[in-house]
């Protein structure tokens, strides 16, 4: 994925296009809706909102059912649903039209820190601090197949499925967190998503995962760490291929566009940033933020990217005039990609 490193046009002074303010707490998550004209969000202060792209205004009122708090939302590959995880260890399942939960499914004991819906959208995997994966059929609200249990863990923070649903890759950690856990008890597992059996672990040096991508081809994943680093990873051998270190903080999400030539990325260091996949190199000097940027999401088009950051707003950002200004637009073009967006994994670790 990654070739020698070429200089792209320097873009300062990048500014958001829209800014959604309402929240009372960090915007944990951030997903776009489908008819390019709304975006939804969640937050530690226990809501969902739908917000105007254009007015930047909330439609409607705030999504709740009780007090906990919501840590990560995923969209339904239909665009009508949208399955959340929440502090009191509760999956949820909302409706789009009704702006209601639909579904409630339990069975982690602690926090649900992601989400990922399957590419039919019959199923969802969630990934608890509880140290276990659960897959649920969405039609019924079953647990199906056997929960992975992390083997001496206690908590997964990242869970994506494979493009043909066969795996399920898994970040985190293994074990009680303290200062003196080794750098390979943070490995990336991948299991069978049917036997829950361990298929590979991948050695990810020296720090927690905290975010999963897969490409569509199912050849290559990405994932996102506390050590700053994005790393991407060989499928077919199960070894990493490139190294991108950008950040200077904790990438805490990260998302892949639409035509799989774009990789956006979420930090505690209060950027957000595009990269370009073709060379593995950074597109633009990054999006400044006031706090840590918790999640990011591309638009239907790849045109626009939203992101939720811990000064409780989220915001938008026009990645068309972004790339074109570096002089890359022929990363908006989509002739020959092999690469599409699987899942947009938001999430935002708490101290």
């Amino acid at each position: 994925m990654a070739s020698p490193p070429t200089k792209t046009k320097d873009t300062s002074m990048i500014t958001p296009r829209q800014k959604f303010e309402g929240h009372t707490d960090f915007v944990g998550g951030v997903i776009h809706l489908p008819d390019g004209q709304r975006i939804i969000t969640c937050s530690d202060d226990g809501s969902l909102r739908v917000w105007n792209l254009k007015s930047g205004k909330q439609i409607g009122e705030d999504w709740r059912d009780g007090e906990s708090e919501v840590w990560t939302i995923a969209l339904s590959p239909d665009g009508k649903k949208v399955v959340s995880g929440s502090d009191d260890g509760a999956v949820r399942l909302w409706d789009v039209d009704t702006c209601k939960v639909i579904a409630k499914w339990t069975g982690h004991t602690i926090r649900v820190m992601s989400v990922c819906w399957s590419r039919n959208g019959q199923r969802v995997v969630s990934g608890s601090s509880d140290g276990t994966v659960k897959q649920w059929d969405v039609e019924s609200g079953e647990t199906i197949f056997e929960p992975i249990r992390i083997e001496t863990g206690r908590e997964v923070w990242a869970v994506t499925y494979s493009p043909d649903m066969t795996l399920i890759a898994t970040g985190g950690y293994d074990g009680p967190w303290n200062m003196s856990i080794k750098p390979d008890e943070f490995p990336i597992k991948i299991w069978d998503a049917k036997t829950s059996k361990l298929v590979a672990t991948l050695k990810h040096p020296e720090a927690p995962v905290y975010a999963l991508a897969w490409t569509k081809d199912g050849k290559t994943l990405i994932s996102g760490s506390s050590n700053n680093s994005i790393r991407t990873w060989d499928t077919t051998k199960w070894e990493q291929t490139a190294l991108l270190d950008e950040h200077t903080e904790c990438v805490f999400a990260i998302a892949i566009s639409p035509n799989g030539r774009i990789l956006a990325s979420a930090s505690y260091d209060n950027t957000a940033r595009l990269w370009n996949l073709d060379n593995g190199q950074p597109i633009s000097s990054p999006f400044e933020h006031a706090n840590e940027v918790t999640s990011v999401s591309f638009s239907a088009d790849g045109k626009q990217l939203a992101t939720g950051c811990c000064d409780k707003n989220a915001y938008m950002w026009d990645v068309a005039a972004i790339v074109r200004e570096a002089g890359l637009d022929d990363l908006l073009s989509d002739p020959k990609a092999n690469m599409t967006l699987l899942h947009v994994r938001d999430i935002f670790v708490g101290w």
